[in-house]
């Protein structure tokens, strides 16, 4: 028969080998699905986060669109319309004289069509760069595809410019802001 010491000893030794009987086969596995499941739970807020964000900048971008073509050039005729007087302005502001504004029409199976205008004139460098600031801060869809400078003098007085500006419009068969189908809202219930 064991004595009061080695009963307390072995009791002891049972509930330190249950302890780690129960221990490893219980507390760790649970412990260890909890945080598996809390780091899935702060992966998803991440995710859930992204996709609100994404639908904010939809709807942003959207209103956005919606007014772009609504202001935009819808045919090929206010495309030169438009843009020839933007030119014509532009230059008037700059201070640079126009010699030729040629539009040139670009052959495009695709929706948006790209017309070219071809621009020579002279001026002084201010109202070079002027110009150049105009046309790359213009709300209208253009941009500078080509660029000549030349100057007659050093000093930069009398500079020539030949530009070539690429414009976009709609095709004739694209809808306009209000016949177009927006995509359905999704929900944050829906996700």
């Amino acid at each position: 028969m064991l004595t009061k010491r080695e009963r307390i000893i072995a009791i002891l030794a049972f509930a330190a080998v249950g302890f780690l009987v129960l221990n490893k086969f219980l507390v760790g596995p649970v412990t260890g699905k909890l945080q598996a499941l809390e780091t899935q739970k702060s992966q998803l807020r991440i995710e859930l986060d992204e996709a609100q964000n994404l639908f904010r900048k939809r709807r942003v971008l959207e209103k956005r669109w919606k007014t772009a073509l609504s202001e935009s050039l819808r045919n090929e005729v206010e495309a030169e319309i438009k843009v020839g007087r933007a030119i014509n302005e532009w230059s008037y502001k700059a201070r640079l004289t126009l010699s030729s504004v040629k539009p040139e029409r670009v052959a495009s199976d695709k929706g948006l069509k790209e017309m070219t205008f071809v621009v020579v004139g002279t001026g002084s460098l201010d109202a070079v760069t002027q110009f150049l600031w105009n046309i790359e801060t213009a709300a209208l869809p253009i941009k500078v595809k080509d660029m000549q400078l030349g100057s007659s003098n050093e000093s930069g007085q009398s500079m020539s410019v030949q530009l070539r500006l690429s414009a976009l419009c709609l095709g004739e068969d694209q809808p306009t802001a209000t016949e177009s189908n927006p995509p359905q809202e999704v929900s944050d219930e829906q996700i």
